[in-house]
């Protein structure tokens, strides 16, 4: 579990020792996936639950909080019979599913969301889009990734989209860092 400017909490298994095993996205109960993730790290099952910082201001105060980037979601890197160990536990309800089967994230696809997070770049959630003017990040902490380009007010932001669990996310980028996909 990590979130913007912090590294990635991995388990003592790490990406390179883990034969077998996929990146599946489990559904929890609302607004507690850090809770489930806390709990799959103390099984020692690798998990990522993506965090982006947003201040908050109230009457009183002002806060600046870690959210959650996929409200409802947790990627849980398992072998699929190691499943009833996660869906055990309080607060996760199901994987994403297809046929019956929990179906598989592309491994490329949660390691750039991983090493994207790392980096300083300003990330926050975004209504799922489909259609629009698909671009390439040619450089920066984004580089290789494609989206979206959607304009607000003067600035270019970049939408990008994990299909199988439908949500995106956005990202303010340079126009120059862009070229058509």
């Amino acid at each position: 579990m990590f979130g913007l400017g912090e590294k990635p909490i991995e388990n003592p298994v790490t990406i390179a020792e883990a034969p077998g095993r996929n990146w599946y996205a489990l559904c929890t109960c609302p607004r507690h996936e850090k809770r489930v993730a806390e709990q799959i790290e103390r099984r020692n099952l690798s998990c990522f639950l993506p965090l982006y910082r947003s201040l908050r201001r109230w009457k009183d105060r002002r806060k600046e909080l870690d959210l959650v980037l996929f409200p409802g979601y947790i990627f849980v890197r398992i072998a699929l019979e190691n499943r009833l160990q996660v869906l055990n536990l309080p607060g996760a309800l199901r994987f994403v599913s297809f046929n019956g089967q929990p179906a598989a994230l592309p491994a490329e696809e949660i390691e750039a969301l991983q090493r994207r997070l790392s980096g300083d770049v300003r990330i926050e959630p975004h209504p799922y889009l489909r259609k629009g003017r698909r671009v390439r990040v040619r450089s920066g902490a984004m580089q290789g990734l494609e989206g979206i380009v959607v304009r607000r007010k003067d600035r270019c932001r970049i939408i990008f989209s994990i299909d199988l669990i439908m949500r995106s996310v956005a990202v303010e980028l340079d126009e120059a860092d862009l070229e058509a996909a």
